[in-house]
């Protein structure tokens, strides 16, 4: 079926990752539905339709969704009912008739993983599975983007990960990586690519990584478990948020975040994104002197 003809949703395009997805299609010359809880925040992109798309209204996705060959499916924002969103939305996506499914899922998502949220991921592909909806999974790595977000004011990353590694990940390899689904899913069908960055880095070598790229000393700092939940305790954040927070740098400490793959450069033609090359990029370097 040519490109032309295949009409393609995208959720999340509020958000970092669904953003970067909806404006590479755009960019394509690529028509697509924007879902959106409110569509007047969607981006305004050549050829694309914001519509309603809040993931618990089945009946308002259903609409949204109907006629639609390819879906992008970002996970939903983190919340105790975030799996039951999931699962009415892909209700929403089989009832409609969707040809391809792609959701964005987490590295080494299982019913046990270490990191809570994992456990999110593995509930929803699995409903995925049940639902006979096509479907192709890129579990994605810790983003290499948000580790500046890990440096408290004093300068230091602090939390229980020992001497573990995670090989974190572009946002942007990630988007490359969707958009090449998306326009080619055959391949990929019934298939699920862990996105990894191209080495596998200790929170030191993320610390020493900020240092030489921004010039702001940055330390990491290890924690105990109960050390970090103790440090955390005073956000008053929900036990399920507090667990999420904790289990990131635990899932780092027992490896399992460790493993580097080449589905990055497999699916988009390009080498994963180092971490300094994504600190480069965001603009977080110093600017020189005059």
């Amino acid at each position: 079926m040519a490109s032309a003809q295949v009409t393609y949703a995208v959720t999340g395009a509020t958000g970092r990752l669904g953003g970067r997805i909806a404006r590479r299609l755009a960019a394509a010359g690529i028509p697509q539905t924007l879902l959106a809880r409110t569509p007047a925040r969607a981006p305004e992109l050549p050829g694309a339709t914001a519509v309603p798309g809040a993931y618990g209204d089945h009946d308002a996705l259903a609409r949204s969704l109907r006629g639609t060959d390819r879906v992008l499916m970002v996970s939903a924002s983190e919340s105790p009912d975030r799996v039951q969103q999931h699962r009415t939305f892909i209700d929403a996506a089989a009832r409609s008739g969707v040809a391809h499914l792609v959701y964005i899922s987490f590295c080494g998502a299982a019913p046990d993983a270490t990191f809570t949220l994992a456990r999110d991921h593995w509930h929803t592909e699995q409903h995925i599975r049940a639902s006979g909806v096509p479907f192709t999974f890129l579990r994605d790595n810790l983003y290499a983007d948000f580790m500046t977000g890990l440096v408290g004011d004093d300068g230091a990353i602090r939390g229980p990960a020992g001497d573990g590694r995670a090989a974190v990940v572009a946002q942007d390899d990630i988007a490359d990586a969707a958009v090449a689904v998306l326009r080619d899913p055959g391949p990929h069908d019934g298939r699920a690519y862990e996105l990894t960055g191209p080495q596998a880095l200790t929170l030191t070598d993320v610390a020493a990584t900020i240092t030489e790229i921004t010039g702001r000393p940055v330390t990491y700092v290890p924690e105990t478990i109960e050390e970090a939940y103790a440090s955390r305790a005073g956000y008053g954040a929900p036990d399920w948020q507090l667990d999420a927070w904790v289990s990131t740098y635990t899932a780092i400490a027992d490896g399992s975040l460790a493993g580097v793959s080449t589905a990055v450069e497999d699916l988009t033609g390009h080498p994963a994104t180092a971490l300094e090359q994504v600190l480069l990029r965001d603009g977080t370097a110093p600017v020189p002197e005059a």
